[in-house]
C-alpha cells in the first residue's frame, strides 16, 4: 500500500511536505512527495489526510515487569532506601501479578508510539509467551545478579544461557543484563560480556546511577559502600576508580553494550565510553525521580558515544496528584528538552529513533523512514499550530493515531 500524509517526518532526512510511503511485504519501499510516489490504477492508497507520519519511538530502556507499580514508591532520599522499598514492593507477588504488570506495559508504549523496546527482564519465565501477547518488537535483556543470591557466577550465566538459547522469535530477540556492578560480582561481569560477544547480542547494564554508587568505586567510601558492606558483599573492587572504569576493566565496554543512566562521570570517562562506541541510554524523568545531578549529554555526545532514550520503569517516576505516570516516550523526550535547554528537539527526536535503533543493534532495520527499513510507522495529528514539526512533535500529549509495526496495523487509523 501507499500511505499518503500532510507530513512525513523521516529523521535521517529533511521532512517532506504532502509525503507518501510505499509498503510492500512489511518493507519500506519507496520515501518522497505525493507527486514523486503517486500509485498507478489499483494500488491501494491510505490517505491519512491532516497527520505526520514518523518512524516508531524506540524505547531503549524499560523494567515492563513493574508497570503496576506506578506511584506506589515516593522519591527516596537516598538511592539505597529505594532499593529497598522496590524489594519490599515485590514481595507477595506472583506469575500472574509480573504477566498483567508486563502487558499493561506493553499497551501504554504501544499507544504512546512505542514500536520497540529494550526490556529488562527479571522474570525469564513470562517469555515467549509475552512476546506472543503484543505486536511490540521486544529486545528482553535477560537479568542477573549475584552478590545476595550467593551462586557462582559461573552457574549464574550458565543458567541465563540455557535460557537465551531456547528463546526463539521471529520479531522478538533477547540480550543478556548483569544488573549493575554493585548487585553483580567481578566475574559474573566477565562471564556476561564474554558470552554476549560470542553470541552476538546487546549487553545491558545499569553503570553510575547513583552519586552513592560513584563514591562506592571511586572512593571505597559512603552509604551504598556501608550498606552493602553489611549485606557482606566482598567490597575488594571498590576505590579502584570510577564506575565506568570498573566496567572496562571487566571486559563491558563495546559496541554492543547499552550503559543505562551514567550520570556520575570521572575525568576520563566519556573518552572511554566513546572510544568504545558504548550506547549510553539516558531516562529523564527517572532522573528527575532521584533528583540526580545534572545529565552529562554534552560531555558523552562530544566524546562520540550513541545517546538514546529510555522510558525505565514506573516504581521510578514521580506521581502527579492522583494521576499515575504511564510509559510514554513523548513525555520523556518533553522532559529532557525542560531540563537540557542546549539541545534541539531535532536531535532529541533522533535519540529516541535512529540513536536507540542503534543501541539495540537495529541500525538500518528500523528508527527511519527510509528504504527497505521495516514498514515501523506511527501517526500524530499535524494541526498544532506550530510551524516546526519537530516542536510539533515534542508538544504530542495523547495516544497516537495510528500505529504500523512490520507494515501490519498495531493501531489502526479512524478513516
Amino acid at each position: 500500500m501507499i500511505l499518503r500524509a500532510r507530513i512525513l517526518l523521516p529523521v535521517s532526512r529533511p521532512p517532506i511536505e504532502n509525503g507518501a510511503i510505499q509498503i510492500s511485504g512489511g518493507r519500506i519501499r519507496a520515501v518522497g512527495s505525493w507527486r514523486e510516489l503517486r500509485p498507478s490504477a489499483g494500488d491501494p492508497v491510505c490517505d491519512l489526510g491532516d497527520v505526520i507520519l514518523l518512524p516508531g519511538l524506540i524505547n531503549a530502556h524499560c523494567h515492563l515487569d513493574y508497570t503496576d507499580m506506578a506511584g506506589q514508591l515516593p522519591p527516596p532520599k537516598k538511592f539505597t532506601d529505594w532499593i529497598g522499598q522496590i524489594t519490599a514492593a515485590k514481595d507477595g507477588w506472583n506469575h500472574s501479578d509480573y504477566a498483567r504488570s508486563w502487558q499493561r506495559g506493553a499497551h501504554m508504549l504501544l499507544h504512546s508510539g512505542t514500536t520497540t523496546v529494550g526490556d529488562i527482564e527479571a522474570r525469564p519465565e513470562l517469555l515467549p509467551e509475552s512476546w506472543d501477547a503484543t505486536p511490540l518488537r521486544v529486545v528482553s535483556f535477560l537479568e542477573m545478579t549475584g552478590v545476595r543470591a550467593g551462586r557462582a557466577p559461573r552457574e549464574i550465566l550458565e543458567e541465563t544461557a540455557a535460557t537465551l538459547s531456547g528463546l526463539s522469535h521471529s520479531r522478538c530477540s533477547a540480550g543478556l543484563s548483569p544488573h549493575a556492578p554493585y548487585s553483580t560480582p567481578p566475574g559474573l561481569l566477565r562471564l556476561s560480556a564474554a558470552l554476549a560477544r560470542k553470541k552476538k547480542v546487546r549487553l545491558c547494564t545499569h553503570l553510575s546511577e547513583s552519586a552513592e554508587e560513584f563514591e562506592m568505586f571511586q572512593n571505597a567510601s559512603g552509604g551504598m559502600f556501608d550498606w552493602l558492606q553489611r549485606h557482606r558483599r566482598d567490597m575488594s573492587d571498590c576505590g579502584l576508580g570510577s564506575p565506568v572504569k570498573h566496567a572496562a576493566r571487566h571486559g563491558l565496554l563495546g559496541e554492543n553494550l547499552l550503559a543505562v543512566h551514567l550520570n556520575y562521570l570521572a575525568r576520563g570517562d566519556a573518552a572511554l565510553l566513546g572510544r568504545h562506541r558504548v550506547s549510553v541510554v539516558h531516562c529523564p524523568r527517572s532522573h528527575d525521580y532521584f533528583r540526580h545531578a545534572a545529565f552529562p549529554r554534552a560531555r558523552l555526545a562530544s566524546a562520540g558515544a550513541n545517546l538514546c532514550l529510555g522510558t525505565d520503569s514506573l516504581a521510578s517516576q514521580r506521581r502527579y496528584g492522583k494521576q499515575k505516570p504511564e510509559l510514554n516516550l513523548f513525555e520523556e523526550m518533553r522532559q529532557l528538552a525542560a531540563s537540557d535547554k542546549s539541545i534541539s528537539p531535532r536531535e532529541i527526536l533522533r535519540m529516541a529513533t535512529l540513536q536507540g535503533a542503534r543501541a539495540l543493534g537495529l541500525a538500518g532495520r528500523t528508527g527511519e523512514l527510509s528504504n527497505n527499513t521495516a514498514a515501523d510507522v506511527i501517526a500524530i495529528p499535524a494541526g498544532t499550530g506550530l510551524s516546526n514539526p519537530y516542536d510539533t512533535v515534542l508538544a504530542h500529549t495523547g495516544p497516537v493515531l495510528a500505529s504500523l509495526i512490520g507494515g501490519r496495523w498495531a493501531i489502526s487509523p479512524a478513516l
